[in-house]
């Protein structure tokens, strides 16, 4: 019973003290290091054990630049665009300024330095070998697809196995594939799913902050006393927004480092 106590203390700490840590030190990962974490990752769950996932690590710092070029200009346009939509005060804090909005799609082109991690890994999935799942997996529902799930699940154990070896990574979400498939030459076919930096933090982990347990948790039926009526979750997001923006402030100049 210790032993496993002891495991599972060990698992809590590690997803406790697993952050996203944007700014990365130089120094090289091993080709040994990046090994092991893509071996945690290959153990992945998915529908049929049909292993959707393949990887692309890039470490040329000319193909990681293009990489970031790329979703600089396509990604974070799209994502400026999709924010105009919402009320300022519910936007992301990196895309609310107070004069011209075209400020903060400015500064969130100009900050994207995750080309600077010594390694980048790329998530690749085959929906094809997918297909290995039922059918109801790819029609039931709102976008239940089998296919992200495993992607998804492979994509975590990276993050895992990256702050189990005592280094950082970050979730760089993708939203527009094609121009990131083109830097790498990925089949039109393959999805692209996810970009992962990893790296050496340059500061400290610290513990994250999460909902208590008891507000998400039901026993035998669902407890209507924690339903979040629409106008909980209003007042949710703004709190998620207040903590928030004197982090992403896009306000704030631009560095001489994040122009670069």
């Amino acid at each position: 019973m210790g032993d496993k106590n002891q495991t599972y203390d060990m698992l809590l700490k590690l997803v406790k003290t697993r952050m996203s840590v944007r700014k990365f030190r130089p120094d090289p990962i091993p080709e040994d290091t990046i090994n092991k974490i893509l071996e945690v990752a290959r153990w992945a769950m998915s529908g049929a054990n049909s292993q959707p996932w393949e990887f692309v690590i890039v470490t040329d710092p000319k193909i990681k630049k293009e990489l970031r070029d790329a979703y600089s200009e396509y990604n974070t346009d799209f994502i400026f665009w999709m924010e105009q939509q919402r009320e300022y005060n519910l936007r992301h804090p990196s895309y609310q300024v107070k004069n011209d909005p075209h400020e903060s799609l400015r500064f969130n082109k100009a900050k994207a330095n995750w080309h600077q991690a010594p390694a980048v890994i790329v998530v690749l999935g085959d929906g094809r070998r997918q297909w290995g799942t039922v059918m109801g997996a790819h029609t039931f529902g709102r976008d239940q697809s089998h296919l992200t799930d495993g992607l998804a699940n492979a994509s975590f154990l990276i993050h895992l196995a990256v702050a189990s070896l005592g280094l950082t990574s970050e979730w760089v979400s993708i939203h527009v594939e094609e121009p990131h498939k083109r830097v790498l030459g990925v089949p039109d076919l393959l999805k692209l799913y996810l970009i992962i930096p990893i790296g050496y933090p340059d500061v400290p982990a610290h513990e994250g902050v999460r909902r208590p347990l008891e507000n998400i948790v039901h026993r035998d039926r669902y407890d209507m006393s924690k339903y979040m009526s629409n106008e909980d979750v209003i007042k949710y997001l703004y709190s998620l927004r207040e903590a928030t923006v004197p982090i992403h402030s896009a306000s704030r100049a631009v560095t001489a480092d994040e122009k670069k």
